[in-house]
Formats: structure tokens, C-alpha cells, sequence
């Protein structure tokens, strides 16, 4: 078992950042990948970044290409996402997951282990 637990999320403007934590603890010797989903109100969770744990290999969804940037401290078990020239449509509930296999890392099925997600609020 994985326990991820997410934090950082808040409101704020349009053109301003912030910078998400998912602290991962239990069995992560396990984990071979980690990203980031989010999930607007009525739509469904749209795959925003991912990162293998071993390589450092990163992914963007292309909404976020150039704003975001998705990071990883083995040595704390973390990963992060850093969100910059944020926009109204960035508003979501953010959730962190970790997958086992090498899966389609888009793909939420594909990964084993889900947090709580955090509210991140734009605003115009």
C-alpha cells in the first residue's frame, strides 16, 4: 500500500502560482511512476503531469505545457507541481496518483493509489 497526501492548493489570481506537495509514504519502493490529475466541477479528471520516480522522466498535458512543471525529492518521498501564469480554467480539485507498472501515464485507470485531492481556485 501507498498513502499519498496532497497540499498547497488555495485561491489564487489569474498570472499568479502556486506550488502543490503529494507526500507519498508506505510500500514506494513499488511506485514506478507518480503524476498529477485534476478535476473541474462536471467534467471528468483530465491528466495534467506525470513523473517516473526512478528516471525523472516527465509529461504534460498540453494545457500546462510551459506553465507547469512537475519535480520529484526521492529523498522525501515527494513530488511536486509547480504552477506558474495560472488561468481561470486551471480551477480544480488537484489529486496526486502513484502507479505500480509503466502503464499509459495519461490514463487515471493505470495508476494504483489516489490522494484527496486539493482545491486550486483562479481567479479572474
Amino acid at each position: 500500500q501507498v498513502q499519498l497526501v496532497e497540499s498547497g492548493g488555495g485561491l489564487v489570481q489569474a498570472g499568479g502560482s502556486l506550488r502543490l506537495s503529494c507526500a507519498a509514504s508506505g510500500r514506494t519502493v513499488s511506485t514506478y511512476g507518480m503524476g498529477w490529475f485534476r478535476q473541474a466541477p462536471g467534467k471528468e479528471r483530465e491528466f495534467v503531469a506525470a513523473i517516473t520516480w526512478s528516471a525523472g522522466i516527465t509529461n504534460y498535458a498540453d494545457s500546462v505545457k510551459g506553465r507547469f512543471t512537475i519535480s520529484k525529492d526521492n529523498a522525501k518521498n515527494t513530488m511536486y507541481l509547480q504552477m506558474n501564469s495560472l488561468k481561470p480554467e486551471d480551477t480544480a480539485v488537484y489529486y496526486c496518483a502513484a502507479r505500480i507498472l509503466r502503464g499509459n501515464f495519461y490514463t487515471a485507470s493505470a495508476y494504483d493509489y489516489w490522494g484527496q485531492g486539493t482545491q486550486v481556485t483562479v481567479s479572474s
